[in-house]
């Protein structure tokens, strides 16, 4: 089990594959990812990385969390999250993960929180059908009809699906596949609907159903400290 890697939504765009067919994509930018801490077997009891991305002012930054980072030698990042791996996949603390982590063609599991859409009606929300056009129908077009029956239970049951808020949930999208990758401009572009605003934190792992592809750098393609000089 590999480290997956944190992400920011840039926005939908398409690209051509050789036989001219495009391919829509969502386009996720990676920023400064890097691992602020390690969960070990022996001390936590589970086995995990701790990943960082994106930068944070330090004015803005609480003094705990400053003084988290400044263990592990990295500017405070903006988001924080942590991904169980296996003992043989762990980084050190400090490495810089770059978009090369997924390869093309690979299956990938994206996280996200889908865009709010406030208070909506149950057609909208449930996609239900509304009630009929006419035959004595009058205003209550979009309403969602009978909610509950009347001697027994005499209530409404929980989970009765019924207008409400809609929307700003975690949602994960599996088995979505890895067009290409730009390790250079930190870009991965996946196949597809990815859910979030523009802008908005994502996480990408390997599918849970499809595995890791033999190929796919282990434990995770890292930055080495020659091109972190070159720039």
């Amino acid at each position: 089990m590999r480290s997956g890697v944190i992400a920011q939504k840039v926005g939908m765009t398409r690209v051509y594959n050789d036989a001219g067919e495009h391919i829509p994509v969502t386009v996720l930018r990676m920023e400064n990812v890097q691992v602020v801490a390690q969960r070990t077997d022996d001390k936590n009891g589970y086995t995990a990385v701790q990943l960082g991305a994106g930068t944070a002012k330090v004015k803005n930054t609480p003094k705990a969390m400053r003084g988290h980072f400044a263990a592990a030698s990295v500017e405070p990042k903006a988001k924080l999250v942590e991904f169980r791996v296996s003992s043989d996949n762990l980084i050190d603390v400090g490495s810089e993960i770059t978009a090369s982590h997924f390869i093309a063609g690979q299956l990938v599991d994206v996280t996200g929180t889908s865009v709010g859409k406030g208070f909506a009606g149950a057609m909208k929300r449930h996609n239900f059908g509304g009630l009929r056009a006419t035959h004595g129908v009058s205003v209550s077009h979009r309403s969602h009809g009978s909610t509950g029956s009347n001697q027994d239970p005499g209530r409404v049951w929980k989970g009765k699906r019924m207008a409400g808020h809609m929307g700003q949930t975690r949602i994960t999208t599996q088995n979505l596949e890895v067009v290409s990758t730009d390790e250079d401009r930190g870009l991965i572009l996946v196949k597809g609907a990815v859910p979030g605003s523009k802008g908005s934190w994502i996480v990408v792992r390997d599918a849970i159903k499809s595995g890791i592809p033999e190929s796919a750098p282990r434990p995770a393609a890292l930055r080495t400290a020659v091109t972190e000089g070159a720039e």
